[in-house]
Parts: C-alpha cells; sequence; structure tokens
C-alpha cells in the first residue's frame, strides 16, 4: 500500500506544469550579456567623462567598476546555488528576511522599477529607429509612443508563445550588439595604429579639467554603473537553467569579464578618435564616432543603438515576468499570476501584466525637459524621453 502511494505522488509530481530547463550556458550568457549591454555603452561615456573631469580617470572608472559588478555577480553565482529559486532579489530577500520585505520589494518593483525601465529602453529604440526619417527634427511625441508600444507587444508575443524563441532572439541580438562594439573598437585600434592616440597618452589622459573630489568621482561610477546594470538578471531564471550549479556560475564569471572588456576597449576607441571635448558635446557617443569615421557607413551606429535596446526589451521581459511568477507563487501577487500556459510552459498572465504596466507608463506624457506638444527636449536623455519617472531607475 505504501509503495502504491508513493507511485502515485510521484506520479503527480511528474505531471505538474512547471517551466521546462530550456536555457542552456550560451543562452545564459546571452541573457546576461543581452541585459548589461542597452544603450548605456553608446550614451553614458559622456556622464562619466564629465565628472571623473579626465579620459584617464573615466578609463580607471570602467575598469573598476566591471570589477564591482565582477564581485557583486561572484555572490549572486553563489546565492544562486545556495537558493535554487527563479526570481533573483525577491527570492533571496524573502528567504532571508522574510516575507514583508520580500513583499514590498516585489510590488515596487512590478509597479514601478521594471515597468518604468522597460519604458524608457522602449521610447530609446523608437527614437532611434525614427530618427533616420527625421533628421532635422525630433520623431513625432504620438509615433515614438505608438512604435515603443508595437516593439513591447511583439516581443510579448514571442515570449508567450515560446521560451525558445525568446532565448534565440536574445542570442541573436547579443550577438549582434557585440559585433556593433567591435567594429567600434577596431576602428579605434586601427586609428591608435595610425598614431590617433593623442588623448590616450598618459601625460595628457591624467589632465584635469577640474579637481576630482569624491562626491564626483561618486557621480562617475553611478554614471558608468548604469551602463553595467543588468549583471544579476540571470538568477531571475534559476529555475529555467539547465544544471544551474554548474553553469549559473560558468555563465557569470564568462560574461561579466567580457562585459568589462569590451567597454573598456570602446571608450579606448572612442578616445583614439574624439577629443575629450568633443566627446562632451555629444548626446550620442557612438553615433558622433560613426558619423566622423565610418562616412557612408555611419548609419550602422543608430541601428546598432536600436539593435541593442530591442534586445534588452527582450531580456528584461524575459527576467521581469519571471520575477511576477515567483511573487504570485509565494502567495504575494493574485494567484492568477503563477499560471504557466499548458503546452508553451511559459507564464502568460505574468508577461501580459508586464506588458500593460509598461504600456501605462508610455501613455504618461512627459513633463519634465519637454517642449511644446509634448515632444521630448532631447530624445537621448532619459528625462527628455520620460520626463521625471525616468529618474526611478534610470538604467540605460
Amino acid at each position: 500500500m505504501g509503495d502504491e502511494v508513493k507511485r502515485k505522488k510521484d506520479k503527480n509530481k511528474d505531471d505538474r506544469v512547471t517551466l521546462k530547463k530550456e536555457i542552456g550556458l550560451l543562452s545564459a550568457c546571452a541573457i546576461i550579456i543581452g541585459n548589461i549591454i542597452g544603450s548605456g555603452i553608446f550614451v553614458s561615456p559622456k556622464g562619466v567623462l564629465e565628472h571623473a573631469g579626465s579620459v584617464g580617470l573615466s578609463l580607471i572608472v570602467w575598469v573598476c567598476g566591471g570589477g564591482i559588478c565582477v564581485l557583486g555577480s561572484m555572490c549572486y553565482a553563489e546565492l544562486g546555488v545556495t537558493i535554487p529559486k527563479s526570481g533573483g532579489d525577491y527570492s533571496y530577500v524573502t528567504e532571508i528576511f522574510g516575507g514583508l520585505i520580500g513583499f514590498l520589494l516585489l510590488w515596487s518593483a512590478v509597479l514601478i522599477m521594471y515597468p518604468t525601465t522597460l519604458a524608457v529602453i522602449a521610447l530609446t529604440f523608437a527614437n532611434y529607429v525614427l530618427q533616420p526619417a527625421f533628421q532635422n527634427c525630433l520623431p513625432p511625441y504620438a509615433a515614438t509612443r505608438l512604435l515603443a508600444t508595437i516593439c513591447v507587444l511583439f516581443l510579448t508575443w514571442v515570449n508567450c508563445s515560446s521560451v525558445r524563441w525568446a532565448t534565440r532572439i536574445q542570442d541573436v541580438f547579443t550577438v549582434g550588439k557585440l559585433l556593433a562594439l567591435g567594429l567600434i573598437i577596431i576602428v579605434g585600434l586601427v586609428q591608435i595604429g595610425r598614431g590617433y592616440y593623442d588623448a590616450l597618452v598618459p601625460s595628457v589622459a591624467f589632465e584635469f579639467s577640474q579637481e576630482p573630489s569624491v562626491g564626483q568621482i561618486a557621480l562617475a561610477f553611478l554614471q558608468a554603473s548604469f551602463a553595467y546594470s543588468g549583471w544579476n538578471f540571470l538568477n531571475y531564471v534559476t529555475e529555467e537553467v539547465v544544471d544551474p550549479r554548474k553553469n549559473l556560475p560558468r555563465a557569470i564569471y564568462i560574461s561579466i569579464p567580457l562585459v568589462t572588456l569590451v567597454y573598456t576597449m570602446t571608450n579606448i576607441a572612442y578616445f583614439s578618435s574624439m577629443t575629450p571635448e568633443e566627446l562632451l558635446a555629444s548626446n550620442a557617443v557612438a553615433v558622433t564616432f560613426g558619423e566622423k569615421l565610418l562616412g557612408m557607413f555611419s548609419w550602422v551606429m543608430p541601428i546598432s543603438v536600436a539593435l541593442s535596446t530591442f534586445g534588452g526589451i527582450n531580456g528584461y521581459l524575459f527576467t521581469s515576468s519571471r520575477l511576477c511568477f515567483s511573487g504570485a507563487r509565494e502567495g504575494h501577487l493574485p494567484y492568477l499570476l503563477a499560471m504557466i500556459h499548458l503546452k508553451n510552459c511559459t507564464p502568460i498572465p505574468a508577461l501580459l501584466v508586464c506588458c500593460f504596466a509598461t504600456i501605462v507608463i508610455l501613455c504618461i506624457e512627459a513633463r519634465s525637459g519637454a517642449t511644446n506638444k509634448g515632444e521630448p527636449a532631447d530624445p537621448h536623455s532619459l528625462h527628455g524621453v520620460l520626463g521625471g519617472a525616468a529618474v526611478l531607475q534610470p538604467v540605460l
């Protein structure tokens, strides 16, 4: 009798619908790299240089920023192996500090942080896609919002349809991001080989435009941290990683050093082709870089930023929906959000909530830094793109 009951329990356990383990080592690396590399590396170097005050110190900030991410990721690798639950920060906080703290973190993330972040990335994508058609003016306010909404809806449909499709999109667009940055690095190295490295000579690189202070250096690190954010996102999908005890740490140890190297080399490439004054005068460093060195192929840079942000939207939808799913499973959100599609094994209700919350944010008309008719003052400015709400989670 006891053996029969045990067999029935095992059968019922096997028949449960759960999230499938479809994320291998390559896709795990793509999730980390794809979430880190958004539009930040194409825009943030200006802010880092402005607050660092010199080329040399700004490069040190980029390297040290990557080092901080490495230390943090090592902690998360241990947490992911010790507490093998999806949900990332929420799951760990709930497990360690209790349900109340986890509940507060979950609701602030679901209602504010992730929808705002997704809206900012989607609007950045729309701005870069529409910019070639409106070279002498800003893209229309309504067109930008509409394209951003279409992008979010399309990627929500993809994530609802198949985990494999979503991870393949992440793989492809991550490779595209690395190829775009690789192009910048190669062109920069060619410039260095031709002798254009005046700004990188130590005697010149550490000439400060302003006296460095602890506050300014901290702000430089803050600007760099925006470009590095997303390094912990693989922990949000731990339960879908194949053999997480091995692949989760491996993916972290491969991805973070790789991104740090790419970011540092990209900034060196920028300084090999642009003076600090030119970089500070640019709102989109990669676009200015392309216009200066790529000639008729300068269109590659705006397209690269658009592709980069498209992959970022997919990564944020994929991971944030798992946060909703984990919260609902723990009883901190309506249990409906913990339901999974019987055939596709995707958390469709959670994905729809993330999509709806993002669209609501997109419908909020920007006020801060806006011009007439609600158009953003600067398509590359977080305040210009989304108004004051952007400061809640400025990760680009």
